[in-house]
């Protein structure tokens, strides 16, 4: 009687384990995908800087390998330190792509820093059709 208790413990168990939501047991496992490379564009994103990276350095820094429009380290609001990255706008496509080459993976500060493609922050819109687009039906 008492190898029948344990094994019908066991059983509830495992029922337990295949239906729980918890991550143990049968769940389907998380899979994470980086996100998608940016499509070649004037601004940089830059990522690894010092702390005592300053957006003036910065465009020092990124002004070797072309003309910066634009160059911003992000900081905390409270401490007014780098939080770490920043961006880079060059006037053209070939000025970033130079600029990536010659600061990927180098140092700045003291800190390695990774140089990128920015994400869009907003994709360009396609154009979509409206009800006053679409001509009656007579």
């Amino acid at each position: 009687m008492a190898a029948a208790a344990t094994a019908t413990a066991t059983a509830r168990q495992g029922f337990r384990r295949m239906f729980s939501t918890s991550g143990s047991g049968f769940a389907r496992p998380r899979t994470t995908l980086p996100p998608p490379k940016a499509d070649p564009n004037p601004s940089l994103f830059v990522s690894g800087l010092s702390k005592r990276t300053t957006s003036e350095g910065l465009k020092e820094a990124f002004k070797k390998f072309g003309r910066v429009m634009h160059a911003r380290v992000v900081t905390d609001r409270n401490s007014g330190y780098s939080r770490g990255f920043g961006f880079v706008r060059y006037e053209t496509v070939e000025e970033a792509a130079r600029g990536i080459e010659g600061l990927d993976g180098k140092f700045l500060d003291g800190w390695v820093i990774f140089a990128e493609y920015a994400r869009l922050k907003y994709p360009p819109q396609q154009e979509q059709e409206t009800a006053a687009d679409i001509p009656p039906q007579i």
